[in-house]
């Protein structure tokens, strides 16, 4: 090729990459030699069986549900699993069908108008949440958009490197010590008098503490802001969705669909999902998958809205998504289908009863208690007596996972920690957590 194109070398073809971008030889030769498929297969299963299968209580973004076998059986299927973008309607309607549903399932769930085919992840289409806020908001140009410092920290640490080099300013709002929510007065003072473009409003937030949306929400209308709620589907089954917060409800609505029929599986890979008002509609990154008829009138689906930028023009792009995570979006539309809306909201309610219940059986123990007043779904911050990272050392030992560590990114709770409880625990698993909890502390005080 490089004879063809009459080039010297490999280096000669990239040398518009600066050299101090480029990685240092000595870093590529501690890449281990190629395996085999077989090799592979083998050290996969090793890693797997020295993985364990230790009891989970670790939430914070990123959940244990059951799976029921038949998610994965159909996404698995050659149909579904080498799938790629439906750009031929002619040759993809079973992939644009599913994509139709998806979305109509999201609008369901969010209350809002509109939602596109899913974007990477939760932290991302956060990213791509307020950017098109900035854009979409006529009643002011202000680059600032106030964030809570109950979000997640990921999403936050995400925010931040998507939209800084567009010139966004993010002010964080600080969390009230007492209710673990964003008060309606540390919004005001945040925002002391300046103008801002959107505010972000988390519900349940990151310590799973319920949040007052309907007042953050006209808060935000009334100072000419957008609201964008980040929200957990699986809440959305018992709580009031965002797009009837307040009196006019939130204007976009982001989130992590991995507790929709995707497994923990070492990280990833998950998908995000962004809904919105009809009227911001041209603002939604991505692609949007529409119903329509033939010259038959039979129906059918097609992509209907999609920036071409994004494809051949990327420095106008409204946005440089390109791709659906189609497989994820076909678990999770596959899982939604099989529970239905009664099957969503037992399994939330389940969670719920069993995190409840843990949070009694650990907050019955010496030195423990939570650290929040208001109301949780989902996930609960405890106060400890002794360092977490040693308390989550033994626990380790005695094969369970035993929360997170909220101690490095909120310094001011140490030693906390948060935990979770899904459907997936039993009463027994809650109670061995709790005895094995309360040997740890002894041992350690």
């Amino acid at each position: 090729m490089l004879a063809t194109i009459g080039v010297a070398s490999i280096d000669a073809l990239f040398d518009e990459i600066p050299p101090e971008l480029r990685v240092a030889d000595s870093a590529l030769a501690a890449i281990p030699e190629a395996l085999s498929e077989l090799e592979i297969t083998r050290l996969m299963h090793a890693r797997a069986r020295a993985d364990g299968q230790p009891l989970c209580f670790i939430g914070a973004g990123a959940y244990e549900h059951h799976i029921p076998a038949a998610v994965w059986q159909l996404a698995t299927r050659g149909e579904f699993y080498s799938a790629y973008t439906p750009y031929q309607a002619e040759a993809s309607q079973g992939t644009l069908q599913l994509l139709y549903e998806f979305q109509s399932m999201m609008t369901a769930l969010t209350g809002l108008a509109v939602s596109n085919a899913s974007l990477y992840d939760g932290a991302s289409a956060l990213a791509e949440a307020v950017l098109m806020a900035v854009r979409a908001n006529r009643q002011t140009k202000s680059p600032r958009v106030l964030v809570p410092r109950a979000l997640h920290p990921a999403y936050r640490r995400t925010l931040r490197t998507l939209v800084a080099p567009q010139g966004l300013e993010l002010v964080e709002v600080d969390f009230d010590p007492r209710g673990g929510h964003t008060a309606l007065e540390q919004l005001a003072t945040a925002a002391a008098g300046a103008e801002y473009a959107a505010v972000v409003i988390n519900q349940p937030n990151f310590f799973g503490v319920l949040e007052t949306v309907d007042e953050l929400t006209d808060w935000a209308h009334a100072h000419k802001a957008l609201a964008i709620a980040v929200v957990n589907p699986l809440a959305l089954a018992l709580l009031t969705p965002p797009g009837e917060w307040g009196t006019r409800g939130a204007d976009i609505a982001c989130g992590e669909a991995q507790p929709l029929g995707m497994p923990l599986s070492s990280g990833g890979p998950y998908a995000g999902f962004l809904c919105c008002k009809q009227e911001l509609v041209r603002q939604l990154p991505g692609r949007i998958v529409g119903r329509t008829l033939d010259l038959d009138g039979k129906p059918g689906f097609t992509l209907t809205l999609q920036a071409r930028e994004q494809h051949i023009r990327r420095g106008k792009a409204t946005s440089n998504i390109c791709t659906n995570q189609g497989l994820m979006v076909t678990a999770a539309t596959i899982h939604l289908a099989l529970l239905g809306a009664e099957g969503l909201e037992r399994v939330a309610a389940s969670c719920h009863a069993n995190t409840r219940q843990l949070g009694a059986l650990l907050s019955a123990l010496p030195g423990v208690e939570p650290l929040f007043e208001r109301p949780v779904f989902h996930e609960l911050a405890l106060r400890l007596p002794t360092p977490t990272a040693d308390v989550l050392r033994l626990l380790a030992a005695e094969d369970i996972l035993g929360g997170f560590d909220l101690g490095p990114d909120y310094p001011e709770l140490a030693p906390a920690l948060l935990v979770c409880a899904t459907e997936m625990r039993t009463e027994d698993e809650l109670r061995r957590y709790a005895e094995t909890l309360g040997r740890v502390l002894a041992r350690l005080g």
